[in-house]
């Protein structure tokens, strides 16, 4: 591999080691779900409070309740409003679900196993101590850490925190990403189009997978290719945990981002990484706001960031920021021999007769075709000179809708 071309796996880890997670903020519990907690979580009380029944029946003493015995129901505990005596001997309560057990009694009579006539119910199975009886704590215990900082947090993350009786979280600040399109060329969707231009994708693409990812995306208005103009909208970076461009990363006369940001301070990491699409890929530090430059292609930037943006949104987020998660699939056409560069072969994906995940790369992977990505279900990564595949082969693939994408 050529010196000049960076490694995908060293340019994630660069990207990633100049990353610090945003600052810790208060929100409610309602809208917890999805971000990543800046503290743990501590249970506020103690679930259950007491012992509880863990099914409808009659509290009793174990030793009462064997099969023929006939006990005296004195009272009821539904849950909510718990039996204020004691049982004793040859007694029994009528308890619920969530009903606290009350003292003396130490097992739960199933109502299926019981027969009840009037003050009196009779025990058709005999009952073991203990059964079907929640203890206090069974769940958690008031003071114990029941979510760890670090957890982006689901649907039954925030069940949890509402039962620890914790109304507000800490969690991460959604990363602020600045998003700068560049070119002469292009106009926003809508907009007139100039001679010899196209629309703008790039920036709508990528805040949408900026949201997806947790962070919040800021499209700022596109820069023409013109080193003031570029330099006039990045001195804005100061507001965003982190600036990603599109355009202007390559080496041709109009491609101006680092010439652009260099008279702003800007201090480049590398550029030009070892991967198909996207090689002409810029990192680096404006001030204290981190640089991505992804390519003008929508093909390369998307699938850059998705190698690289999204893990980096991950870190800033409070996460550790690891690579795109792979699976195992099988190639249903045969592939050819892989050059220096990692590839990323846009894919459809089915089940073949066995269940299996079976990849269909494009037969075209132009990296100007959207409508191929839009399609694809899977990128298919083959490393640096891999070998010629048979169909039938296994190999790795990204599935981007594990990604949100």
């Amino acid at each position: 591999m050529a010196d000049d071309l960076l490694p995908v796996d060293d340019a994630r880890a660069r990207i990633l080691s100049g990353l610090t997670p945003t600052a810790a903020e208060t929100i409610g519990l309602s809208e917890g779900a999805g971000r990543v907690l800046a503290r743990g979580v501590t249970a506020r009380l103690t679930q259950p409070p007491a012992d509880v029944s863990a099914m409808d029946g009659y509290a009793v003493r174990a030793a009462d309740a064997v099969e023929g015995a006939t006990l005296a129901v004195i009272g009821s505990a539904p849950a909510g409003r718990p039996f204020a005596g004691s049982v004793g001997a040859g007694a029994a309560v009528r308890i619920f679900t969530g009903g606290f057990v009350p003292a003396g009694a130490d097992a739960i009579l199933l109502q299926e196993d019981a027969t009840a006539a009037g003050d009196r119910v009779r025990v058709n199975e005999s009952v073991k101590s203990g059964r079907h009886i929640r203890r206090r704590g069974l769940d958690f215990a008031e003071g114990a850490e029941v979510l760890a900082a670090g957890r982006r947090l689901t649907a039954r993350d925030i069940g949890l925190a509402a039962a620890s009786n914790n109304p507000w979280l800490a969690v991460h600040r959604r990363p602020r990403i600045g998003i700068l399109a560049t070119g002469d060329e292009i106009a926003l969707p809508g907009d007139p189009i100039p001679p010899g231009g196209i629309v703008s994708s790039n920036a709508h693409a990528l805040a949408a997978l900026v949201r997806a990812s947790g962070g919040d995306a800021v499209v700022l208005p596109i820069a023409p290719d013109d080193t003031h103009a570029i330099a006039e909208v990045a001195a804005t970076a100061h507001a965003f945990d982190m600036l990603v461009t599109t355009g202007g990363a390559s080496v041709g006369e109009h491609d101006l981002i680092q010439a652009a940001l260099g008279g702003e301070g800007f201090a480049l990491g590398f550029w030009k990484i070892a991967m198909r699409p996207g090689k002409p890929l810029i990192w680096g530090r404006l001030g204290r706001t981190p640089v991505l430059g992804l390519p003008g292609n929508p093909v390369s930037a998307l699938v850059c960031a998705v190698v690289f943006l999204i893990p980096a949104i991950a870190r800033l987020s409070g996460l550790p920021g690891a690579p795109p998660p792979t699976r195992r699939v099988v190639t249903a056409v045969a592939l050819a021999q892989n050059d220096r560069r990692a590839d990323y072969l846009r894919a459809t994906v089915s089940l073949d007769a066995e269940g299996q995940l079976l990849v269909t790369p494009a037969a075209v992977q132009d990296s100007s075709m959207l409508a191929t990505l839009a399609r694809a279900d899977a990128l298919v990564l083959r490393a640096p000179h891999a070998p010629a595949l048979p169909a039938g082969a296994e190999v790795e693939a990204i599935l981007l809708a594990e990604l949100g994408v």
